[in-house]
């Protein structure tokens, strides 16, 4: 079995929904807890993806974004994916949020695991992860709850994606959303949670009037509020 073993980084941004398509009612309750800002997008790498740095845009798509079926992340020499997810504060994690497909590129089995700088195909394969995840094939939304107690120090995550549903068929895995549910803090914080994307660039998305505003006061710009 041969891998693609390339590092990437990922500095833009683009935003394709339609400026008339009206997101306002995704943002209460989707977005609360949604860890986004502290995740370090520049230095996210997956190993094994067709594109370069394909798998850092399917994470950096916002929570409007993201049922855009692009950009998407596809593997390349086989079904195999492995991603290392860096952040810059502290993560309490709660679950993971993933969109694939009803196809049998859909990922099956996720393993999880937790501080990780060192983990190649290899050494994931034979290293005990820290939790194994069994993926649905679908096309919307999924969230999956990780075992809290396990995940309450998170500064790094790596995600291997092991196999798909097309039972050894199927070389191609497609994810097109990837993001995360939790708390976060930084140095000498309490913890904060983030009704966040609303936030982060207001400009960006059409929301009702008010909205924007109101989550913008809650976040604040010190970059959090107290949370739960």
């Amino acid at each position: 079995m041969s891998h693609c073993h390339d590092e990437h980084h990922h500095h833009g941004h683009d935003h394709s929904e339609g400026a008339a398509h009206d997101h306002t009612d995704d943002i209460t309750p989707a977005l609360q807890n949604h860890v986004y800002e502290p995740i370090d997008f520049s230095a996210i790498t997956t190993l094994n993806e067709a594109e370069p740095q394909s798998g850092a845009k399917i994470v950096q798509k916002t929570w409007m974004e993201r049922m855009d079926q692009e950009p998407e992340l596809n593997s390349d020499a086989d079904e195999q994916l492995l991603m290392h997810i860096p952040f810059t504060g502290q993560i309490r994690l709660h679950s993971i949020l993933l969109r694939t497909s009803t196809t049998s590129h859909a990922p099956m089995t996720l393993k999880l695991y937790l501080n990780r700088e060192d983990l190649d195909f290899s050494t994931a394969t034979s290293l005990p992860p820290t939790q194994t995840l069994e993926l649905a094939q679908s096309n919307e939304i999924q969230e999956i709850g990780v075992k809290r107690a396990l995940f309450n120090t998170v500064r790094s995550l790596d995600l291997f994606f092991e196999d798909n549903w097309g039972s050894g068929e199927e070389d191609v895995t497609k994810v097109s959303y990837l993001g995360f549910k939790g708390e976060w803090m930084k140095l000498s914080r309490e913890p904060v949670n983030f009704i966040y994307e609303a936030a982060a660039n207001p400009g960006d998305h059409k929301m009702a009037s008010g909205v924007g505003e109101k989550l913008g006061s809650d976040v604040g710009g010190a970059g959090g509020r107290d949370g739960v």
